[in-house]
């Protein structure tokens, strides 16, 4: 597999290895000790599958008492899949990434915990998978305003799509606004 390194600490993007025939493909998304040698020491409690409609923005999300770490993959469609770092003590804090994840680049995004996560989706629909270091804590979880302008993030929203979201995303907290951060 390819690991590359991000501008935001911990970061890493995962290319697996594919292994393409007449028949289709072949890829290992997932092997303890070849993706603990590249730096990725979860172990994951929690594998989460969800199914949304292009134009869906879900998140941005993060847990204040045991934050998630994620391995985050699309399994079919099209994402634009976003972290930012709210880890106060990080000299990246506040900074974000994002890159399009999909059924044909086959890449992952290691978000380590300490980062808010969420991701908008291209294609008509998408399925996203992602592993979780730590249990979903309802109580703990947070959200930043995804068009948050101290945040900045550039969004490839599609022409003519309304982006759709859900009520805590719609009423998030803004960078600003936000005091807990882990």
């Amino acid at each position: 597999m390819k690991v590359e390194t991000t501008p935001l600490d911990g970061l890493l993007v995962i290319e697996p290895r594919v292994h393409r025939d007449e028949r289709g493909f072949f890829a290992e998304t997932w092997q303890s000790e070849r993706y603990r040698a590249a730096g990725i020491e979860g172990h994951f409690v929690q594998d989460n599958h969800s199914r949304s409609q292009q134009g869906i923005l879900r998140g941005l999300h993060f847990q204040l008492e045991r934050p998630q770490g994620k391995l985050v993959c699309c399994a079919s469609g099209r994402i634009f899949d976003v972290a930012v770092d709210v880890r106060k003590s990080s000299t990246t804090f506040g900074r974000w990434y994002g890159l399009e994840l999909s059924d044909q680049n086959h890449k992952q995004l290691w978000v380590p915990p300490g980062f808010a996560h969420g991701f908008y989706v291209l294609s008509e629909v998408a399925d996203v998978h992602y592993k979780c270091t730590e249990y979903y804590d309802r109580e703990s979880e947070r959200a930043l305003l995804w068009s948050d302008t101290t945040l900045a993030i550039d969004w490839p929203l599609c022409e003519g799509v309304a982006t759709i979201l859900s009520e805590k995303d719609r009423v998030a907290c803004t960078f600003a606004d936000l005091e807990c951060f882990p």
